[in-house]
């Protein structure tokens, strides 16, 4: 009978304990935690032992059990409250990728930024699931009263944002505005001078800060942003839609448009379609993140690309990295780079 067999007759649930490790291997419970937390205190053919029994049986440690055990949890969380589920979705992935072969395991909450119970709430959900840290994303990382929270709870965090907002260890800066000025210098460099824009939602940090490098971009050209030629959208495809057919009715109409995220450059592109013109040759169109989605659309588009799963990677990394190798974390900083694609043109005489 195998050791799988053994638990799945002799258990109380079938499912494998730290117990039934510590009976199949003939040694103690305590031993057994040694061997699962890697101690040097372990001698060697007793640790591949029960290192076998435990890939036989298919254990898998109780990240909870064990923050009882080292007196601390094994459980990181990723607090995020965004339109676009790509950004999320991208910044899990880096996370889980920092954490594989730690203990660490992830808990993913959404919240809403505007909730007047938005603390207390927090305040729950950290208590019960007893957090070791958690990872803020823009627009979250914008919010002092949580950050406020998190040291009153003495609870680690790292901040992922557009600019500094915090102690160099615990921000991830991706600086934005230097991406949105690259894509300032594109379209100058293309011959186009009448230039739209189409911002995020009004509060967010990202937006401003793209909509300020790409302005600045624009004045190393000699070139400045009309504000009749600046929409303002939400980070969607629909608002893109339509704060680009409000442009694109203008006359004259811009003949390129910056948009501070691909959805809303996706959505230009419709309404581009609907007036019956053709994107990278009547109207040249650039969008900002670099989503799968960019290089997708026909034609493909450029786009600002933002590394979101290597900056999850990075934030996971500095929020366990001292509890790992006793080392402090090392602040990172991102900067973008302008993918070059088929949606941009140069402007035609």
């Amino acid at each position: 009978m195998t050791a799988r067999e053994r638990v799945a007759k002799e258990g109380p649930s079938g499912r494998p304990t730290i117990n039934d490790i510590a009976r199949l291997a003939g040694v103690s419970k305590k031993t057994v935690s040694r061997v699962i937390n890697e101690s040097q205190f372990v001698k060697e053919d007793t640790r591949r032992a029960v290192q076998a029994i435990i890939q036989e049986t298919g254990y898998v440690p109780d990240p909870q059990a064990r923050g009882l055990a080292f007196r601390r949890s094994f459980l990181v969380g990723l607090i995020y409250d965004n339109p676009n589920a790509q950004h999320t979705i991208d910044h899990q992935q880096g996370l889980l990728e920092a954490m594989a072969g730690t203990g660490f395991e992830l808990v993913v909450r959404r919240v809403d930024r505007t909730s007047p119970t938005l603390l207390e709430d927090m305040r729950a959900f950290i208590e019960r699931q007893k957090l070791f840290g958690v990872v803020l994303p823009s627009p979250v990382s914008e919010e002092e009263r949580l950050v406020s929270l998190l040291k009153a709870l003495d609870r680690r965090y790292v901040r992922i944002s557009s600019t500094p907002l915090d102690q160099p260890d615990r921000m991830v800066v991706s600086h934005d505005g230097k991406g949105a000025a690259q894509a300032a210098h594109h379209l100058a460099g293309l011959g186009h001078s009448h230039i739209a824009l189409i911002s995020g939602q009004e509060g967010r940090r990202s937006s401003s800060v793209r909509m300020k490098g790409f302005e600045e971009g624009l004045a190393e050209h000699g070139l400045t942003l009309d504000p009749n030629l600046v929409r303002r959208g939400a980070y969607t495809y629909e608002s893109g839609v339509a704060a680009a057919r409000e442009l694109l009715a203008l006359k004259p109409r811009p003949t390129a448009i910056f948009c501070l995220n691909d959805e809303m450059a996706a959505g230009a592109y419709l309404a581009a379609r609907e007036r019956g013109l053709v994107v990278g040759a009547d109207i040249s169109i650039v969008g900002f993140d670099d989503a799968p989605m960019a290089s997708r659309l026909w034609p493909t588009m450029t786009s600002v690309r933002l590394p979101l799963r290597q900056m999850g990677r990075i934030a996971g990394e500095m929020l366990t990295s001292d509890t790992l190798h006793d080392k402090p974390p090392t602040p990172r900083e991102i900067v973008p780079e302008l993918i070059v694609r088929n949606s941009t043109v140069a402007l035609r005489p």
